[in-house]
């Protein structure tokens, strides 16, 4: 066995040991320290990945000494190792790009407490892109639950605490069902483990009385995600989660707890159930409908919003619409497009919070419209770096976005059902007009310099500060990514292609 066969449990074993020993530290040795284990997890990771790339399999093995149906398993293929690349380095540039921010909000005396939560809070997002357990994969959600509301409520102002309350209330509703669906699905198969589960579950649906049953199961889980995630109509709670929290803890929620809580379910329906055996059941047909709702209603509703990050929150409520009318295509093509958007949802969308806060910040602490005028002139990078995020989303041709749009009409047109094809492509152009129209207009905003008749605060940007050289290493890195997912994004779907090749 090869030495990097051990890598997927040192990153949930490091994380777990990493969130003990914050504790025990200082703010500023719990900073160091954070950044330091989180670049040995994008290190360990991208073994990960380039291993199971050069081999072109994966690789599973049990923890402990139970067999199937009791016991857990850890499974690493080019998809797993590529997700949780993505969440090791998003957390990295997060840190790095928001520990002023972090200074700033937080209690001095808490700071270690904030990264305690944040790295217990990496050891779940690790152990949702790895196992093949699908119970494994609840403990871990849950915890994923606390330790979200955890590094939103430490700002501790009051609307973050009301938003931690809603937050954390809306996702054990989700989690609870989410567990039903659990408990229903073991009923049916007499398993735990994912493959040994579809193979069940392919003996189960044998019998036409079975298919409602497992509707019904597949339906409460899918629901429980649903509202977790914020697929429309549960998106109600996104604008003040993201809105209100510091800027680290939004680019986390929003760019990755919500991405792995969909990986999971995606795990789950592609090696837990199997795709042939989802088909008998009405779940993908609603996912479809409700995805293509929450594209527009979401875009309709980030053109209303009053203030950016609000608009941004809003924008992902659409964009998880994306991912949920990937998935409810049901064919391998609407599947890749759906991972290639988590992919690109999650770079772009962390870059898009960790630099509204600069603007800001040069605009009198204020995120409304009317004072972020002029503010990409008083800060040039921030303003750059926006830019970036903001064409992305909007699908300008060289950036992330564009090439999930394109996937997801590709996606559409080797499905073959014409009305398929006509209602997603209306909607793919709805959306991204929607999203042309509040992303330009905030960029004219930002560039345009305010009346000067009007007073506004300036700063200095502090070009010596150690947190501003982090947030400059952090945007460029996210920048570059997803520019290389923009011009080389038939690299990263051949990994997406042959990682689903492996899940089987």
């Amino acid at each position: 066995m090869s030495f990097i066969w051990n890598f997927p449990l040192f990153t949930v074993v490091l994380s777990l040991f990493s969130g003990v020993l914050c504790m025990m530290l200082s703010a500023k040795a719990a900073r160091y320290y954070t950044i330091a284990y989180e670049s040995v997890l994008v290190a360990m990771t991208g073994s990960v990945l380039w291993f199971t790339w050069r081999k072109g399999r994966s690789f599973t093995y049990p923890m402990g000494e139970f067999p199937a149906p009791w016991g857990n398993e850890i499974r690493a293929g080019s998809l797993e190792a590529l997700i949780a690349l993505l969440f090791a380095v998003v957390l990295l540039c997060s840190v790095t790009a928001g520990f002023h921010f972090i200074r700033k909000d937080i209690d001095k005396s808490k700071i270690n407490l904030y990264f305690s939560i944040l790295n217990l809070m990496t050891a779940a997002l690790m152990a949702l892109a790895w196992t093949n357990d699908v119970f494994t994969g609840y403990v871990f959600l849950e915890i994923l639950t606390l330790t979200s509301c955890g590094i939103l409520i430490v700002r501790e102002i009051g609307r973050t605490t009301l938003a931690a309350v809603r937050y954390m209330i809306l996702n054990l509703m989700g989690s609870g069902l989410f567990l039903m669906g659990i408990v229903l699905l073991y009923d049916l198969s007499g398993h735990l483990l994912m493959i040994p589960m579809r193979q069940s579950l392919a003996q189960v649906v044998q019998d036409p009385a079975a298919i409602p049953v497992l509707s019904v199961s597949i339906g409460i889980m899918t629901v429980g995600i649903a509202i977790k995630t914020g697929l429309f109509p549960f998106y109600f709670w996104m604008p003040d989660t993201y809105g209100r929290a510091t800027p680290t803890s939004g680019a986390v929620l929003s760019g990755l707890v919500t991405k792995a809580y969909i990986f999971l379910l995606f795990k789950i329906y592609y090696r837990a159930i199997g795709i042939q055996v989802l088909q008998k059941t009405p779940v993908l047909k609603i996912l479809f409908v409700l995805g293509i709702c929450g594209m527009i209603v979401g875009s309709v509703s980030a053109l209303r919003a009053g203030n950016v990050n609000r608009m941004i929150a809003f924008s992902s409520a659409a964009q998880i619409g994306y991912i949920y009318m990937g998935l409810g295509l049901g064919t391998v093509a609407g599947f890749a497009a759906a991972i290639f958007q988590i992919l690109a949802h999650a770079l772009t969308k962390s870059l898009l919070f960790l630099t509204s806060p600069y603007l800001a910040e040069v605009s009198g602490d204020s995120l409304g419209f009317h004072a972020l005028q002029g503010s990409a002139r008083r800060d040039p990078l921030a303003g750059r770096l926006f830019a970036i995020g903001a064409l992305s989303m909007i699908g300008i041709p060289i950036f992330a976005g564009f090439s999930a749009k394109l996937m997801f009409a590709q996606a559409a047109v080797l499905g073959g059902i014409h009305w398929k094809i006509l209602v997603i492509l209306t909607a793919l152009g709805i959306s991204s007009v929607l999203n042309a129209i509040y992303f330009i207009r905030t960029m004219i905003r930002i560039y345009v310099d305010p009346d000067s008749t009007m007073k506004r605060p300036k700063r200095v940007v502090p070009g010596h500060d150690r947190s501003r050289l982090g947030y400059i290493a952090a945007g460029i890195v996210l920048a570059g990514l997803n520019l290389f997912m923009g011009l080389f994004s038939w690299a990263v779907s051949d990994v997406i292609y042959r990682g689903l090749g492996m899940f089987l």
